[in-house]
């Protein structure tokens, strides 16, 4: 049922799941003391909302308009089931902000397969990767895929590896004018906070524990999988799926090197995860085996975001 639903890109699909994550949110941040909290806090809590939905209609976006899967709704599914499996991540402002400005650059960057614009796309997605740095420092990695999709398209001219740092001095520039005019502290406080942590024992609760089992699982399938079947992929999508398996490589060495982390600092490879597990599910033949993976993906990520709530 599962499979035969999203196999197809219907509209219908995306209001499923768009509702779904509305309520879902709800759930969670409203789950207690509701009527302590102020206008302002909810006024924040609906900017989150309308970013996780802006959210997943990017990885969307970056999914068909590059044709990095057929035409299903897997990807748009799973990224949402991923939030539910880790549901601090609806809630984690600065992560969620970081997230989306790396998801911009990434749309760009994929998009470089096509040669067309190349320097405005490296700038579009350097500027976008040290916004996403001003919010969770280590996410300033990604800029590493910069490079790398430099390498795999325009690496000839010299030109092409000098606009990433434009770009930075442009982000130090309006961050210094912002911190002179707005919060003189803000850089301070800014540079106190980077540091590196590979310390994992954060996890509160055996559920959380469930959770990161399940989704280490998937992302493991997820990224064997995709190296296994990157070869039989034409020749101009390599490329792309090599920048989707870099993306997940580096959100792997944010989550470890991130101070304070929880279940939530998997958000940068949530994407990446999507869209290999997508083009798993695409190779499988027989119904049931897709039925049963999408299924006890699904089934067990609202278990444990209902166990996590209580």
């Amino acid at each position: 049922m599962i499979t035969s639903v999203f196999s197809k890109s219907r509209p219908i699909n995306y209001i499923l799941i768009t509702t779904l994550l509305v309520i879902c949110f709800t759930l969670y941040q409203f789950q207690s003391n509701y009527n302590t909290i102020s206008t302002i806090e909810i006024g924040k809590k609906v900017v989150l909302l309308f970013l996780l939905i802006g959210s997943l209609f990017i990885t969307n976006f970056i999914t068909k308009k590059n044709g990095l899967s057929k035409d299903n709704s897997y990807t748009f599914l799973l990224f949402f089931v991923f939030f539910i499996l880790f549901p601090k991540s609806l809630s984690n402002g600065a992560l969620i902000l970081s997230n989306t400005f790396i998801l911009l650059a990434l749309r760009r960057l994929i998009s470089m397969q096509s040669l067309i614009t190349p320097k405005e796309k490296i700038f579009d997605a350097s500027l976008w990767v040290f916004m996403a740095a001003l919010f969770h420092f280590w996410s300033i990695l990604f800029i590493l895929l910069v490079f790398v999709s430099i390498i795999f398209h325009v690496s000839r001219d010299y030109r092409n590896w000098i606009i990433p740092f434009i770009a930075f001095f442009a982000i130090i520039i309006i961050t210094v004018l912002f911190s002179l005019i707005f919060d003189p502290e803000f850089i301070r406080n800014y540079i106190n906070h980077i540091a590196i942590d590979f310390d994992l024992k954060y996890i509160e609760n055996i559920f959380q524990n469930i959770a990161l089992t399940i989704y280490i699982i998937t992302a493991l399938v997820a990224f064997v999988t995709m190296l296994l079947i990157l070869t039989n992929k034409s020749l101009n999508l390599q490329s792309s799926y090599k920048k989707i398996i870099f993306a997940f490589v580096i959100g792997l060495v944010i989550f470890f090197i991130s101070p304070d982390k929880d279940n939530s600092y998997l958000i940068f490879t949530f994407v990446p995860v999507s869209i290999m597990l997508t083009n798993y599910l695409e190779t499988i033949d027989k119904y049931w085996i897709k039925e049963s993976i999408l299924g006890i993906i699904i089934i067990a990520s609202f278990i444990t975001y209902i166990l996590q709530l209580l």
